[in-house]
């Protein structure tokens, strides 16, 4: 008699037969958990400047993408640039807002909790003097970062902040920004 093979389980989209897999290959192959991502970055004029993403290394191995990503950056007019994309802080805060999101479905989902709609809003405080220069008081990067969440689901009001939470509590950026992380920077010469 054929067995019947059951169709994975979506719940955010996310096929959590599949998570649950991945987690089990980490916990029986702990090194395959390393990743290594990449991002190549060339200057183009004034302000503005292109970044093309494409290999990674995870899971035991290098891996490409099929087809590059680019992500151009400059400045709004007032900050002197021709404002063609967001600029280098609103990509900061769009990496902590998607991983804040990812991480909060993802682990929604492996609990069983079925989201609807997710939205946040992000606020980043920079004060030009602190990259000017102008006042050794100041710093150069943001001052604060607000994350607002509306969240749509069939749970309990007092269950809407736990949910944020698990973004909160597995984001790689969010943990990075919060905990700080070493950055080398090195030149030489094109």
């Amino acid at each position: 008699m054929a067995t019947v093979r059951e169709l994975p389980t979506f719940i955010n989209g996310v096929n959590v037969e599949g998570l649950s897999a991945t987690v089990d290959a980490i916990k029986a192959s702990p090194e395959i958990a390393k990743f290594k991502f990449r991002i190549e970055n060339r200057w183009e004029d004034a302000s503005q400047n292109r970044s093309t993403v494409n290999g990674y290394f995870g899971a035991g191995q290098e891996m490409t993408r099929p087809m590059p990503f680019v992500l151009k950056a400059d400045e709004p007019a007032v900050l002197l640039g021709k404002d063609n994309s967001a600029n280098p802080v609103e990509y900061l805060l769009h990496a902590l807002a998607s991983c804040l999101t990812t991480s909060m479905v993802y682990h929604a989902a492996a609990r069983g909790i079925q989201l609807e709609e997710v939205e946040s809003t992000l606020h980043g405080d920079v004060d030009l003097r602190g990259f000017l220069k102008l006042d050794p008081k100041i710093r150069q990067g943001c001052q604060g970062i607000r994350v607002q969440f509306k969240i749509k689901a069939d749970v309990p009001d007092d269950q809407l902040e736990k949910i944020a939470q698990l973004g909160t509590e597995h984001s790689p950026v969010f943990d990075s920004l919060t905990n700080g992380v070493p950055v080398s920077v090195t030149a030489e010469r094109l």
